[in-house]
């Protein structure tokens, strides 16, 4: 084998290992069967005034394209000295049936939010629902949409 021959098998293992890292470091928020059930019927906004903690969804600079890779995060507001408690938090995602995220995510939680670098989304408008207690057992919830376009 020439020089040049181990210079184009190198350049290909490269590329290959490129691409495997670039597709492992991506995951998967929803799937593209959960995101083809039809929305949640009771889909609708609550809100009251509440000691809770506060959650804030913080959109992508720009939207998603489908299966492209964007970062998902999430900030928890915890009130008078209390924190957020990463074991009562559930991350609903709002379809019929409605999907428990809350595993998939669970290795991202944290006491201040959620921060899930690389998550994946099929095209169209998801809706998310999050709970959240803090260690005074206040709670607090929120939804928010998710949108990803072409």
């Amino acid at each position: 084998m020439t020089i040049f021959s181990y210079r184009r098998a190198g350049v290909a293992l490269m590329a290959g290992l490129v691409f495997w890292s670039a597709s492992a470091y991506a995951v998967t928020l929803i799937t593209d069967d959960e995101a083809k059930r039809p929305n949640d019927p009771q889909l609708g906004a609550t809100r009251g005034i509440t000691r809770g903690p506060a959650i804030h969804f913080e959109p992508p600079a720009t939207v998603p394209a489908p299966h492209a890779p964007f970062d998902f995060h999430v900030n928890f507001e915890a009130h008078g000295g209390a924190k957020v408690d990463p074991d009562h938090i559930r991350i609903t995602y709002l379809k019929s049936p409605n999907v428990d995220l809350t595993e998939r995510l669970r290795p991202y939680i944290t006491p201040e939010g959620i921060d899930m670098p690389a998550a994946q989304l099929p095209l169209g408008d998801h809706s998310l629902h999050i709970e959240v207690e803090d260690t005074d057992g206040r709670s607090g919830e929120a939804t928010f949409t998710v949108k990803v376009a072409k």
